[in-house]
């Protein structure tokens, strides 16, 4: 009578361990938009080029922060889905390209900006794992 036992309703399951992810606090939200908004005014003064401040430069550094936010924000809720090293690559990848994209504003070359965005992201990204596999249960 094995194929007769009872089964637990949908909602009275347990989800696996470690599969749900915790909502983010108000004060990590707060983190990220601040972020955003310093990377924000740092691009458009970096496409300012000493000039004067106008609406091209004002939409610039809002759509530069909106982008560097929301990207932080998926990686923020993502990345913790993902093993370390992939947690740690994607930190990494995402440290290198931004700092890049504002070091590239600054009017150096491509293979300068590059060369130093792959520094710092391999930095970042040995960090960032260090940090992973020392807090991984």
């Amino acid at each position: 009578m094995a194929h007769a036992a009872p089964t637990t309703s949908r909602r009275n399951r347990r989800p696996a361990v470690g599969t749900t992810t915790t909502p983010m606090s108000r004060a990590a939200m707060a983190g990220l938009l601040l972020a955003g908004l310093v990377y924000g005014v740092y691009a458009a003064f970096m496409n300012r080029q000493t000039g004067p401040v106008d609406a091209g430069n004002v939409f610039y550094g809002i759509l530069c922060g909106a982008l560097f936010a929301a990207c932080l924000f998926a990686l923020a809720r993502i990345g913790p889905r993902l093993p370390r090293e992939l947690h740690a690559a994607a930190y990494g990848a995402f440290a290198g390209i931004s700092f890049g994209y504002l070091y590239s504003l600054s009017g150096e070359s491509v293979f300068k900006s590059s060369g130093l965005s792959l520094i710092i992201g391999a930095g970042v990204a040995a960090a960032a794992f260090y940090h992973y596999y020392q807090r991984e249960p």
